[in-house]
């Protein structure tokens, strides 16, 4: 049976290698657009400031962080043990999950949807698995896990934005001097994104580089990157100017400004979070199908994923949002509520932090719908006339749709790379 592989082995590692690509640059149009959506649409970054920022950050969470969650999309979702004498259909449905999860992502991006690139490739995973190998072949609890997770990350992280918000109107908002009180705040939750962010890359994202180090050791490290990253938050904030004459229009227009300095930040933090989790949909399939081809057809329990891999798929990322991210942008920095940066932030760390505590665990959550519902939070802490019902329905929909369509063109192309190499 090797002599399928081998012989073809050029071309399955240069099919994986592009529909990775094709998949990276979907999950950048798609997702990175909806984690850069809440800087941009609430004016804190310009679009380019928030690519920039994406390349850096998304590149290393992808690389530090990245590796946990790749071996669930790898091996968790279906059982491969089966495929003894036919790791060449293991290489078949990995190409066709890749190839009919970019290619949704495409059609969504292209219509603004904010759709989930972590169902997209479980479901098309799942559909071959299903048809292609057989149902018991699925592990049918480690899905319900991931179907659960869907549920669970969109209320942890609308829950956690809510009340986020909450402390921002009572602490800033609803004061007698907004701008004072910011001034105050604001540093403290720089404090807050950096230490978080620390502490997980820390505890989760150094393990596969072989660092690890007892946890007081890591909560010390994490301390110095807050207090390090407040200092530089506090200095950018004393460089704004407050002018009187900004607030006539808009009552919190100086606030907002200082707001905008700690968006910055929290936009490094959802990029290097969105890096970690989802770099994972794009590379999870290529790094089966390089590890089959390499071995000559043997099915690896475990291995190591490449950095070059890791890096395709960060490169990729950062390419579809440069490229095509600002369909999205527009839906999730405009179209659920109006945000400003004080209420992006909320949202956004609310997010970042609910989608590092999963990837730390190996669950792959949804990044979009972590997001959506930390908007819907900050958007219910105004009040239920703040949302734009339209808007939420559609997304609704479209994440509905996203796991048939993932799973019925994985067999579809399934069946064609069977027909034409078997």
């Amino acid at each position: 049976m090797e002599s399928v592989i081998a012989s073809h082995a050029t071309v399955y590692l240069s099919l994986a290698v592009i529909f990775g690509l094709f998949m990276a640059w979907g999950i950048g149009a798609n997702d990175v657009a909806n984690a850069m959506g809440t800087s941009v649409g609430s004016g804190a970054l310009t679009f380019k400031q928030a690519v920039l920022i994406a390349a850096v950050f998304e590149l290393a969470g992808a690389i530090l962080a990245g590796g946990e969650v790749t071996a669930t999309i790898r091996k968790g979702i279906i059982d491969v043990s089966a495929l003894g004498q036919t790791p060449e259909l293991l290489v078949y449905g990995m190409l066709s999950s890749l190839l009919a999860a970019a290619i949704w992502l495409l059609v969504a991006s292209r219509q603004g949807w904010p759709v989930s690139t972590t169902h997209s490739i479980v479901g098309a995973i799942v559909g071959f698995g299903a048809v292609g190998i057989g149902m018991d072949a699925v592990h049918w609890g480690k899905v319900g896990t991931i179907v659960a997770s869907w549920v669970t990350s969109p209320l942890l992280a609308g829950t956690m934005a809510f009340f986020l918000f909450r402390s921002i109107q009572k602490l800033v908002i609803n004061t007698d001097d907004p701008v004072a009180m910011a001034k105050r705040y604001v540093p403290i939750y720089i404090f807050l994104v950096g230490f978080v962010v620390a502490m997980v890359t820390m505890m989760k994202g150094l393990k596969h580089v072989g660092i690890k180090l007892p946890v007081e050791q890591n909560l010390a490290i994490a301390v110095a990157v807050g207090i390090a990253i407040m200092i530089i938050g506090t200095a950018m904030i004393r460089r704004i100017k407050i002018r009187l004459k900004d607030d006539r229009d808009f009552h919190f227009a100086n606030m907002e400004k200082i707001f905008g300095v700690l968006m910055i930040f929290t936009a490094m933090a959802i990029a290097f979070a969105h890096g970690s989790n989802d770099v994972a949909n794009a590379i999870g399939p290529v790094a089966a199908v390089v590890s089959i081809v390499q071995s000559a057809g043997e099915i690896a329990s475990k291995s190591a994923t490449p950095a070059w891999i890791l890096l395709l798929g960060g490169g990729g990322i950062v390419f579809g949002l440069a490229t095509y991210g600002h369909k999205v942008i527009a839906t999730v920095g405009s179209g659920i509520t109006e945000l400003t940066p004080s209420r992006g932030f909320a949202a956004t760390l609310g997010a970042a932090v609910t989608i590092v505590l999963a990837s730390g665990v190996g669950l792959p959550i949804s990044t979009t719908h972590t997001l959506v519902g930390a908007v819907l939070g900050v958007g219910l802490a105004r009040g239920i006339g703040a949302l734009n019902t339209n808007v939420i329905k559609t997304i609704f929909m479209s994440w509905i749709v996203t796991l048939p369509a993932g799973a019925g063109l994985s067999i579809l192309f399934f069946f064609i790379f069977k027909g034409i190499y078997s």
